[in-house]
C-alpha cells in the first residue's frame, strides 16, 4: 500500500477524520492573515485563506468533500448531529490544526466557527499532488494521523468513564497542556466556547457543566476570568480529580 492509501485508509477509520496540530502553524504564533511561504510549512503555498466571522458555518455534514481546511487563528468546533436531534461536539480546533482529512466523498462532520477564525482551504487534488511529490511529508501526515486516531480512542474510554467534576477537570487540562506545548502559560486558558458546547462536548448537561465550574471555583481549583479566560490555580489536585487524564 502506498504511503498516500494508507493515509486514507486511516483517516476514514478516525471519526470524524480530523488532525490537530500536525503540522507547521504554531497556535502561539498569534497568524491572522495569509501563512507566509515557508519551505518548512509545505501547506503554506496551497489554496487560498479567508476570515470568517463568528458563528459560521464553514462547512456541514454530507457536503461533498472536495478541500481539507486548516485553522490559522481562531476555534472552529466540529460536531454531528444525532437522528434524535441532539448535537455531539466532537472536537475544538486551534491554530494549526486540519479538518476535513477523512479521503471520503462527503464530509463526516459539521464544522462551525466559534470566533472570528481566520481558514485555509486546500483543495484535495492539491494536497495529493503535495503529498505524491513529497513522499516525506505524506509520511509525517500519516504519522499524525495515526497518534491522532489513538488519543481519540483514549479520549472517548476516558470521558466515557468519567465522573461530571472529571470530565471537565480532563478538559481543562487537556486546554491547559496543549497551550504548554505551544510555549504558552498553561496556568490560564482560553474558552471563548459556550457552556451548552462544553457540555455537547463532554456529554453533559449545561446546567451541570456550569455547577461543576462553580464548584471547581469554590474549591479555588480554578478561577474564571473576564474575557472568555479561566486561570488554574491548582494544576495537580485538578490532575487528581481528572484520574489520570
Amino acid at each position: 500500500m502506498s504511503t498516500h492509501a494508507a493515509i486514507a485508509a486511516h483517516a476514514n477509520r478516525a471519526v470524524p477524520g480530523y488532525l490537530v496540530s500536525a503540522l507547521a502553524i504554531s497556535p502561539a504564533s498569534g497568524l491572522t492573515a495569509i501563512p507566509p511561504r515557508n519551505p518548512a510549512d509545505p501547506l503554506a503555498s496551497l489554496g487560498h485563506t479567508k476570515v470568517y466571522e463568528r458563528e459560521v458555518t464553514v462547512f456541514s455534514e454530507g457536503d461533498a468533500a472536495g478541500s481539507v481546511f486548516r485553522v490559522m487563528s481562531g476555534m472552529v468546533r466540529l460536531y454531528k448531529m444525532l437522528p434524535d436531534g441532539r448535537r455531539q461536539i466532537i472536537g475544538f480546533l486551534q491554530a494549526g490544526d486540519m479538518m476535513g482529512l477523512a479521503f471520503a466523498a462527503q464530509y463526516l462532520y459539521t464544522a462551525e466557527t466559534v470566533t472570528a477564525t481566520t481558514i485555509q482551504r486546500i483543495p484535495r487534488l492539491e494536497l495529493d499532488a503535495l503529498m505524491d511529490a513529497q513522499p516525506a511529508f505524506a509520511r509525517k501526515l500519516l504519522s499524525a494521523t495515526t497518534s491522532e486516531l489513538m488519543a481519540a480512542q483514549d479520549q472517548m474510554v476516558l470521558l466515557g468513564r468519567k465522573t461530571a467534576a472529571e470530565k471537565v477537570a480532563t478538559f481543562l487540562l487537556r486546554l491547559s497542556n496543549r497551550k504548554a506545548v505551544a510555549g504558552g502559560d498553561e496556568r490560564t486558558i482560553d474558552l471563548p466556547m459556550g457552556r451548552s458546547d462544553i457540555a455537547d462536548h463532554l456529554g453533559l448537561t449545561t446546567e451541570t457543566v456550569s455547577r461543576t465550574l462553580t464548584k471547581l471555583k469554590s474549591s479555588r481549583l480554578i478561577r474564571i476570568l473576564v474575557g472568555g479566560k479561566l486561570e488554574l490555580l491548582d494544576h495537580d489536585a485538578l490532575a487528581d480529580l481528572a484520574g489520570g487524564f
